[in-house]
């Protein structure tokens, strides 16, 4: 890569991340985007698809004229509060922050975009997908809602995620599942409310719900295949608004994350038979909200393949890596075309710099390994890799 382009890819880097678009709020994101794309000579530009998505398309005629692939970048951040240090691009936006390294994840497709705008060396149809909503905004389904491979027809699609802890550059290949599926869930307990004195006259939901945390916590240990592997975590508890008052109700949020799609259904199975199990115990009602999220991330097996063989050309390839039990939007396009998701090492993690921390702040020097990638891969499929 010219070290001009690396010098702009960092400076286009930092200015993301100095300005960050929270989920379903990056249309400043988008307009930055757009106006690279035009310095870089993208002419074939739609803006606006599935929100504030943006999708820029190469085209080049020749043997693979007839081929498309499509290539991701997420754009949206995270409502956290960066802890600043010394670094001088921190966010400008109080509150929000690119604490997962969108901002190089679309970055990092400008740079592709430049790549293959130099490149003579290849044919056919790039679709550049820039995505909004990553993080729980549902950003991929609008953008399939609305018509994303019916308006822009591909063959395959590829992305990836930067990865805190994987050394720097190294692209992680998985041949079983990427990241897990996810579901948000929230229990409430409604009791009787009266005086923490008087007990005895109360239907006590924060009993109910005390239980419930412990409860929650067998359904992994001893509802799922302990080869399977899954999450359930209570992460907020609600009750009460004084100390000396038994509360009329009590509201149990969490997360719950599986790796196969079966164990979704008996997670979330478990929960309410746990629900309406404690509600009945302590003379409570009792509700489930489970509301699913994201499917499980799996490449295709061509695809995770070809995505290797693109990675080896340019560096280190790592295959034998376990699964994440994080969550992928990305999932959503695999259930729609062939492709693969892969992990670049964003270096160590130490210092909180992992993802969705407060200090993380995404490494520049990975640009080059990642537009790289994208590049490569795209070239490939189109060659009919």
């Amino acid at each position: 890569m010219e070290p001009s382009l690396v010098d702009n890819l960092t400076t286009w880097r930092r200015h993301l991340h100095a300005n960050p678009g929270l989920t379903l709020h990056e249309g400043e994101t988008a307009a930055f985007v757009v106006q690279k794309l035009k310095e870089l000579g993208v002419t074939e530009i739609a803006e606006g698809v599935g929100g504030h998505g943006v999708v820029a398309t190469l085209r080049r005629g020749g043997t693979g004229g007839n081929r498309a692939v499509g290539l991701r970048g997420d754009m949206d951040a995270l409502p956290i509060q960066e802890v600043v240090e010394d670094l001088p691009w921190h966010s400008r936006t109080p509150g929000v922050m690119h604490a997962c390294g969108h901002d190089g994840h679309t970055t990092a497709l400008l740079g592709a975009a430049a790549l293959l705008q130099a490149d003579p060396d290849w044919s056919g149809t790039v679709h550049l997908v820039f995505q909004p909503a990553e993080e729980g905004g549902r950003g991929a389904e609008s953008m399939i809602r609305e018509g994303l491979f019916q308006r822009f027809p591909m063959e395959r699609i590829f992305g990836w995620h930067n990865w805190p802890g994987l050394e720097a550059g190294t692209i992680a290949v998985h041949d079983g599942p990427v990241m897990a599926a996810g579901a948000r869930f929230a229990i409430r307990f409604e009791g009787h409310a009266g005086h923490a004195a008087l007990p005895h006259l109360t239907r006590d939901p924060v009993i109910a719900a005390g239980h419930a945390i412990t409860a929650a916590q067998s359904i992994v240990a001893r509802e799922l295949d302990p080869i399977s592997g899954g999450v359930v975590s209570i992460t907020i508890m609600e009750a009460g608004e004084a100390q000396n008052q038994i509360p009329a109700s009590a509201t149990l949020k969490g997360t719950a994350r599986w790796l196969r799609e079966e164990d979704g259904v008996v997670i979330e199975a478990a929960l309410r038979r746990i629900a309406d199990g404690i509600g009945a115990t302590f003379g409570v009602t009792s509700s489930l909200e489970f509301r699913r999220g994201v499917p499980v991330t799996v490449n295709h097996a061509a695809e995770r393949d070809l995505a290797a063989a693109a990675a080896a050309a340019g560096g280190a390839v790592r295959r034998d890596l376990p699964p994440a039990m994080t969550g992928e939007d990305f999932s959503w396009f695999l259930r729609e075309v062939p492709g693969a998701f892969v992990w670049i090492g964003n270096g160590p993690a130490e210092g909180g710099r992992e993802l969705h921390n407060p200090h993380y702040d995404f490494n520049d020097a990975i640009l080059p390994r990642a537009s790289g990638f994208l590049a490569e891969v795209a070239k490939r499929a189109l060659a009919g890799g």
